[in-house]
């Protein structure tokens, strides 16, 4: 009798706490999802994986960064706009910078939702996943990328290995980021697993509801 009502104990104990960290399981799954969208993402992709388009890569970047497009934005909504409305101006930096060093890539601008994995500099990694994101396609668009978050304001410029630089864009993340988005940006590893199985429930959840509305059209 005494067995059997440890067993019912140590049962309810653990169900306790099966409920409880499916609390903090769900609540760090919407976070996640809040601050997937609450940025904006520049991308940037190489003609190439040559040095020499590399190289152009990140003289496009460098001068976008420094054309303070987005200086005014106040808010995602607003960055975005500014993007929407300046595709055009983008392309034509981009490609000045490109016709400045005798190539003659076409470039194209746009805003798009892009799937990225996890991305790091400095102290923050960014959660992988699909965010909106301002892509800048050079040329033939087969080399590797470059990325930053564009909105909040979290790119750095050229010498972005330089410590003020890094000092600089740590401020930027405190100033945007609440204490626990910050915490899941430093914090990667900590929020890895559940963050992979978080996603794969979505996913699923995603395919029951096409497949649903499949069904329901050809009813």
């Amino acid at each position: 009798m005494r067995k059997s009502m440890g067993a019912v104990m140590a049962a309810g104990l653990i169900l306790a706490v099966l409920i409880s960290n499916i609390g903090g399981f769900i609540s760090d799954g919407r976070k996640l999802d809040e601050l997937r969208s609450s940025v904006l993402r520049l991308h940037i992709i190489a003609n190439s994986d040559s040095e020499r388009d590399q190289q152009l890569k990140l003289m496009v970047r460098d001068r976008l960064l420094g054309s303070g497009i987005f200086k005014s934005a106040e808010s995602l909504s607003e960055a975005e706009d500014i993007a929407e409305e300046n595709l055009a101006v983008i392309k034509d930096i981009a490609e000045g910078v490109l016709r400045e060093n005798g190539c003659t890539d076409r470039t194209a601008a746009e805003i798009t939702d892009v799937y990225f994995g996890d991305r790091t500099y400095g102290d923050i990694t960014m959660p992988a996943g699909k965010y909106r994101a301002l892509r800048i396609s050079i040329g033939k668009a087969e080399g590797h990328n470059w990325w930053c978050v564009m909105y909040p304001p979290l790119c750095l410029p050229a010498a972005c290995e330089a410590e003020e630089d890094v000092a600089e864009d740590k401020s930027a993340a405190e100033k945007n980021f609440d204490e626990k988005e910050l915490d899941m940006l430093r914090k990667p590893r900590k929020y890895k697993v559940r963050f992979a199985i978080w996603d794969k429930i979505k996913s699923v959840i995603d395919d029951d509801d096409v497949q649903n509305d499949k069904n329901n059209e050809t009813a």
